[in-house]
């Protein structure tokens, strides 16, 4: 065992409506069984060598612009109206706009917004792509990630500089647990606010995660530390929800 989980409480709760492009931290969410985090990856924006299909289900990451491929996308923040289905994003480097992205009108904005954040070199921004009832998360099933912050603040210190919980596009950040405690929890159930929820596996990373979310920078090497330092590259674990509630932050996380 890395720790314990005893004394868990949410930190934070963020979603991403638009996949790659744009955190939003949120006060509460109410989940539902056997679905992702609510208005989480609604929309992708597929790249102009993108292989899907028609109509578009949901397919792997590489179909679509990721903050692998651009470390200024990870300097993207946004806010949404869900019931209006709009994103407000903002960027150091871009004038802050509002996209209602099921207006096909809307998509060639945003489409426009994002393409001078993307490298000349990558196949170019090219479609918006929605899945009614699927989530275009790196995952085909519908899972929620959780982080701790206490791992965060230990990577952090490994590595000489405070790491944002942006750089790592989680749903959950729990606070209270030791420091990797979370990755011992796979295969068991703990309960967050009204819901419940069984830890799947870990989250295993990639490079995206060394771009800084206020600059848009590739700054540092968190793929590096964590292997060297821990022997891996995963953070945080996923996780399905298999009885919904309401969550807010400061709620208790029970194992």
């Amino acid at each position: 065992m890395t720790g314990t989980t005893a004394g868990g409480r949410v930190a934070l709760l963020v979603r991403h409506p638009i996949k790659s492009a744009g955190y939003e931290p949120v006060g509460e969410a109410v989940l539902a069984p056997g679905a992702a985090f609510p208005f989480d990856r609604v929309w992708a924006v597929a790249h102009a060598a993108a292989r899907l299909t028609e109509p578009p289900t949901w397919a792997p990451k590489l179909q679509f612009l990721r903050g692998w491929g651009s470390a200024e996308l990870m300097a993207v923040a946004c806010t949404s109206d869900f019931d209006r289905g709009e994103v407000t994003l903002s960027h150091p480097r871009r004038p802050t706009e509002s996209f209602r992205p099921d207006d096909p009108a809307d998509a060639a904005r945003l489409i426009d917004w994002l393409r001078p954040l993307w490298p000349g070199t990558r196949p170019e921004p090219a479609r918006v792509i929605r899945v009614p009832g699927q989530a275009l998360t790196d995952q085909n099933q519908p899972l929620v990630s959780i982080n701790s912050t206490a791992s965060l603040a230990d990577l952090s210190a490994r590595m000489g500089v405070p790491l944002s919980p942006h750089r790592f596009r989680g749903n959950i950040w729990v606070e209270g647990w030791a420091p990797w405690a979370e990755l011992d929890l796979v295969g068991q159930e703990i309960a967050i606010g009204a819901a419940r929820l069984r830890i799947e596996e870990p989250i295993g990373r990639c490079r995206a995660t060394g771009a800084n979310p206020e600059t848009g920078a590739q700054d540092a090497d968190t793929m590096g530390a964590l292997e060297a330092g821990y022997g891996h590259t995963d953070f945080g674990v996923f996780a399905r929800v298999i009885a919904g509630g309401r969550l807010t932050v400061g709620d208790e996380v029970r194992a």
